[in-house]
């Protein structure tokens, strides 16, 4: 019997078959790269961390293919800590399974409670000197907005940071991630006599002064995320800090 291409069954047939086919592959593809992508996705974090304890022309030979050896050789990490909202500690975390604490997506995640919520510190060392690096996450214009922190041994003083954003208008927000905006944050510090601070992103140049940082022109919602995310996430570390 032969068959009739032209007809709607024929049609409709072949189009299911192709969807199973191809849908198939997808579903193949996808769990076969998943270990990749989780990969990629520890790389990027680590080369996030490296960027706020390094200065500009050290960050510009920072690349994934030296990323890892880079990390264990400044994040020393033989335990790290897990801290919650008052800054107690939640947790110690053996080796760099403090990594797996993705405070990403416990952002974006409504239905996880404040009180819920990790704040992983990364401590490390440069030049003799060790680092404490914080990481940060808010929203921007367009949507997250991300970064990390470092402090100086004094457990204050910013020594150099890092921030992104997934979609900030380019020449505008998006200049969250240059060198100029972040060196803005070098020399700052996040509590006086032993209370957080809460920075002030500005537009008029008064960003000289104590607490205050002068923000991007034309991107001035990106700006006050990156104000609001600091003075949210820094609160935790800063109790924690008074413990030590």
């Amino acid at each position: 019997m032969a068959i009739n291409k032209d007809s709607n069954a024929y049609t409709l047939t072949f189009a299911i078959i192709m969807v199973v086919i191809v849908g198939t592959i997808l579903a193949l593809l996808s769990v076969s790269l998943k270990p990749m992508q989780k990969k990629n996705a520890k790389v990027k974090m680590k080369m996030d961390i490296l960027s706020a304890m390094m200065s500009t022309d050290e960050k510009n030979d920072l690349n994934r293919g030296n990323t890892e050896a880079k990390f264990d050789e400044l994040i020393q990490i033989e335990k790290a800590l897990v801290l919650d909202m008052t800054g107690a500690i939640r947790s110690e975390i053996s080796g760099k399974a403090v990594l797996d604490v993705n405070i990403r997506k416990e952002r974006r995640d409504k239905t996880l409670a404040e009180v819920d919520k990790n704040y992983p510190l990364f401590i490390g060392k440069k030049n003799g000197e060790t680092m404490y690096v914080i990481p940060v996450v808010g929203n921007g214009l367009w949507g997250p907005i991300w970064g990390n922190v470092s402090l100086g041994e004094d457990l204050k003083t910013i020594k150099g940071a890092s921030f992104g954003h997934k979609g900030e208008t380019p020449g505008l927000g998006a200049e969250i991630t240059q060198g100029f905006f972040i060196d803005r944050w070098i020399g700052e510090e996040i509590s006086v006599a032993g209370e957080a601070v809460k920075f002030e992103v500005v537009k008029n140049g008064s960003g000289s002064d104590q607490t205050k940082v002068d923000g991007i022109t034309g991107g001035t919602i990106t700006s006050v995320g990156v104000q609001e995310m600091v003075n949210r996430c820094m609160k935790p570390y800063v109790e924690y800090f008074k413990t030590l």
